[in-house]
């Protein structure tokens, strides 16, 4: 990634943009078949942005015809796997040569810090895409051992075409953990982003249009929520669908493959996710580092966000201390400023949310350490509150915002017993010098994703997705996200 460019310079790249603004279906861009539109809006600012086709049902039912099409006569499953990987690695590279692009939309349409986009989101989805492409044809099917009187063949089988619904939080980066392992397999996708941040995934499908994925294997529909992904989830033609976003959102998938045609779901969900730092830890300097990187990374939008600060009584008061001191340097403001390290929040509904969540600490009596105050415009300074019980609406309730709460304990064992008391288990930390307890922490921890003296996720050879109401049906990431998009069939062969 080449250095980062001046506020100037980034502003400029975004007067010249060419705003995509129709849905991208059977190889071409579309209107909605009604005509109607909706404003995309600069959460930073507030101004429209552009207007995008607001589709309906009737879109989508025309997109799936498309891609079962596509997907019956084989133009994308039946060729080489090394056909296909050739295709993806070559849109991996448009999108390396069109990246500074990409990180300008995505920050214009988010609010994301574009400094950010252009060092994370970005490179981090070409590498995605790049992965998968690259385990296209490597990943080998199977022989059972039945004996000598027969041969049986378990092979791996595109599940068909995939309903792919995007959160706004990260857009970028959600659509190529699913693209890439969905087209790897050989699916054809119907892809849904959220109302709030289409843009880049539309200028995604125009450079696979560029790349070589032939006709209808990648259709973005636009539009809202209730219309275009209520659609995907309940059309029959729609072989399984993988979601990104809210925990009761993707109840709806559940219920909607229900009604349907029994539909495979997956769900990556919310997220309350603990940080717990024991009283041996090393150099708090560098925990409190990783604290805040936890708790305010992406203005705090993020499902894997560490908003629960589970810190030892002993250490509390020096751990805080410099956990203050870092987020005093995390500056909030225009995100096309690459000296601002948080952004605007993805919309004004979303700003009143987590406002009132806000507002809640300060009427519960919790004490506020830092932040609080209100900025003009979607914007919320990271903001810490101590004295936080677990059971505190704060504690349990994902705010989503850059809000972090502090809960003190008394031991490693009643760390973990306030870890696991939530509805959710996506991810959490562990901050501890002692490796038995670190383990042991770590295997009593009910999450998808538990890091030892760091903040993370993994990366691309690990999977991601969480326990309980973090998440359902399958993992996003590694090999085992390619489990998802394929069936598994026995060819029995007999030999005697």
């Amino acid at each position: 990634m080449s250095e980062l460019l001046t506020r100037e310079q980034y502003h400029a790249i975004a007067s010249d943009l060419q705003l995509p603004t129709q849905s991208f279906i059977d190889g071409r861009f579309r209107p909605a078949l009604s005509g109607k539109t909706l404003p995309t809006i600069n959460p930073a600012t507030g101004e429209v942005l552009t207007n995008i086709a607001a589709c309906s049902a009737e879109d989508v039912d025309f997109a799936v015809n498309k891609a079962r099409a596509a997907f019956d006569d084989g133009r994308w499953s039946s060729l080489h796997p090394g056909e296909r990987k050739a295709v993806l690695l070559k849109l991996a590279e448009l999108m390396e040569q069109n990246s500074r692009e990409l990180a300008v939309l995505e920050s214009l349409d988010s609010g994301k810090p574009v400094a950010e986009c252009e060092t994370v989101d970005v490179p981090e989805t070409i590498h995605f895409i790049r992965w998968h492409a690259e385990s296209t044809d490597k990943i080998y099917d199977q022989t059972a051992p039945v004996g000598s009187d027969a041969v049986a063949m378990v092979v791996r089988e595109p599940i068909g075409v995939v309903g792919a619904v995007l959160p706004w939080n990260f857009p970028l980066l959600m659509l190529g953990w699913k693209l890439g392992p969905a087209l790897a397999a050989g699916c054809t996708v119907v892809l849904k982003p959220a109302i709030q941040t289409s843009l880049t995934a539309l200028r995604v499908a125009e450079l696979a249009h560029e790349a070589g994925l032939p006709n209808g294997v990648l259709n973005v529909i636009t539009g809202r929520g209730s219309e275009v992904g209520a659609a995907i989830g309940r059309h029959p033609d729609v072989d399984m669908v993988t979601f990104t976003g809210s925990t009761e959102t993707g109840r709806l998938f559940l219920n909607y493959a229900a009604e349907s045609n029994l539909k495979e779901v997956v769900l990556e969900c919310g997220g309350k996710n603990p940080c717990i730092v024991l009283d041996d830890a090393e150099d708090l300097d560098a925990v409190a580092e990783h604290v805040v990187a936890a708790a305010f990374w992406n203005m705090g939008e993020n499902c894997s966000a560490g908003s629960r600060l589970i810190v030892h009584e002993n250490i509390k008061d020096a751990l805080l201390e410099r956990v203050c001191a870092h987020t005093r340097e995390w500056r909030t403001g225009d995100p096309l400023d690459p000296a601002n390290k948080l952004g605007a929040l993805v919309d004004k509904g979303h700003f009143d949310k987590v406002v009132s969540y806000l507002n809640r600490g300060k009427e519960d009596g919790h004490t506020l350490l830092l932040g609080g105050e209100l900025m003009e415009g979607n914007f919320v300074p990271p903001t810490i509150f101590d004295g936080v019980k677990n059971g505190d609406a704060l504690a349990r309730e994902e705010i989503f915002g850059p809000i972090l709460v502090v809960i003190t304990v008394a031991s490693v064992e009643e760390a973990i017993a306030v870890a696991n008391d939530t509805d959710y288990g996506l991810a959490a930390s562990v901050f501890t010098a002692n490796a038995k307890k670190a383990l042991r922490a770590a295997r009593a921890i009910r999450a998808g994703t538990v890091t030892v003296n760091c903040f993370g996720e993994g990366d691309a050879t690990t999977p991601f997705g969480g326990y309980k109401q973090s998440g359902f049906g399958g993992r996003d990431n590694s090999l085992h996200a390619h489990d998802q998009y394929t069936q598994l069939k026995t060819v029995w062969i007999d030999l005697s």
